[in-house]
């Protein structure tokens, strides 16, 4: 299972869109991720040497991020439930953390 360069873009624009309604900056993301800045920005590009669990596990992520933030989340298109049997298939899908607000 591989996005071609419009599937791509159309994926990326989601990620971005969600991660703007969560209203999470990206070291927050970087660090419920265990990721570093420069994995997770080729993660929300998709770019296509990204691991696509990453992909996965940060649409889930962001997803709830949106709701949990009392938000409406953007539909991905190309990353839908139905997609996600398939993906299964493929790649090793991880269970995505929820973002934890710290309150001094």
């Amino acid at each position: 299972m591989t996005l071609n360069p419009a599937e791509r873009h159309r994926t990326s624009e989601e990620l971005l869109d969600n991660l703007a309604r969560s209203g999470l900056e990206l070291h927050d993301v970087a660090a419920d991720l265990g990721r570093t800045r420069e994995r997770l920005r080729g993660t929300l590009d998709v770019d296509p040497a990204s691991d696509p669990g990453d992909v996965w596990q940060l649409r889930d992520y962001l997803r709830q991020a949106v709701l949990d933030a009392g938000g409406a989340p953007t539909p991905y298109t190309v990353l839908t439930d139905r997609s996600r049997g398939m993906a299964r298939v493929w790649f090793r899908l991880r269970k995505a953390p929820r973002h934890v607000l710290v309150t001094p």
